[in-house]
C-alpha cells in the first residue's frame, strides 16, 4: 500500500518496534495528524481472550472526561413523561412508534446513539437488522436500555462511548480529536483503558493486554507500553 508524503514523513519520527509511554505516544500521534481537518485519535487494543466464547466477551461503556469532540445526535425511544425528560436532557429526537416507523419505512438514520426504555424494547427489536450491523442497537450493558432516560442522554451528549470486541479480539474506540492536545487525550485514554482492564473476564487466561496502538485518522500507529496496567 502506497502512502502519501505527510504519512511517510510522520512515520519517520516513529520507531515501529518501540513501545512508547502513553504521553510520548500521544505527543507523536498528535504531531502526525497533519490533515486539513481535525483528525480523530483512535485507540486499538488487542486482548488475550476469545470472543467466540460467551464468558470471554468484553463489552461496556465509559464516559470520556473530555468528550469525543463530536456532536452526538441522540434518539430516545420512549413514551409518556420520558419523552419530555429526554428532550430536556438534550436528546435531538424523542418519541416511540413514529420513529421506529420512520426508520423502517424511510431508512431514516439521522442519529449516532439510540437510547430506549425497557418497555419499548419489544418495538425496538424490530429494528435489529437495521441498527445491529451499525452498532446502534440499544443494550443494557452499554447503558442504552434504561429507565433513567435523562441520565443516559446526558452521558451520551457528554462523550459516553461503547467499547466491544470485534471478531479478531480487538477493541477500536475514538478517544478525541487531535486539537484536544496530548494531555486531554491522555485523560480520555486512561479512562477507557481503566474500563477495559476492569472488564477483564474471569475466564481470560494468560496475558490480557496483547497490544495497544494509538493512531490518528490519516497517520501511522504508535505502540503503547501496557506494562503499567499489570495485565
Amino acid at each position: 500500500m502506497k502512502h502519501g508524503k505527510k504519512y511517510t514523513d510522520s512515520a519517520k519520527t516513529i520507531e515501529r518496534a518501540k513501545l512508547y509511554d502513553v504521553k510520548e505516544a500521544l505527543d507523536l500521534t498528535v504531531g502526525a495528524a497533519k490533515a486539513k481537518f481535525d483528525e480523530t485519535i483512535e485507540l486499538h487494543v488487542r486482548l488475550g481472550v476469545d470472543s467466540r466464547h460467551a464468558d470471554q466477551q468484553v463489552r461496556g461503556a465509559v464516559v470520556l472526561p473530555n468528550g469525543t469532540g463530536k456532536n452526538v445526535r441522540v434518539l430516545a425511544i420512549c413514551k409518556g413523561d420520558n419523552v419530555d425528560k429526554a428532550l430536556e436532557a438534550g436528546a435531538d429526537y424523542a418519541g416511540s412508534d413514529e420513529y421506529v416507523q420512520k426508520i423502517q419505512s424511510e431508512g431514516w438514520m439521522e442519529f449516532d446513539v439510540v437510547i430506549a426504555t425497557p418497555d419499548m424494547m419489544g418495538v425496538v427489536g424490530r429494528l435489529g437488522k437495521v441498527l445491529g450491523p451499525r452498532g446502534l442497537m440499544p443494550s443494557p450493558k452499554a447503558g442504552t436500555v434504561t429507565l433513567d432516560v435523562a441520565k443516559a442522554v446526558t452521558e451520551a451528549k457528554a462523550g459516553k462511548i461503547e467499547y466491544r470486541l470485534d471478531k479478531t479480539n480487538i477493541i477500536h474506540c475514538p478517544i478525541g480529536k487531535a486539537s484536544f492536545g496530548s494531555d486531554k487525550l491522555e485523560e480520555n485514554l486512561e479512562a477507557l483503558m481503566g474500563a477495559i482492564v476492569k472488564a477483564k473476564p474471569a475466564a481470560a487466561k494468560g496475558q490480557y493486554l496483547k497490544s495497544c496502538v494509538v493512531t490518528s485518522t490519516m497517520g501511522p500507529g504508535v505502540k503503547i507500553n501496557t506494562g503499567k496496567y499489570g495485565v
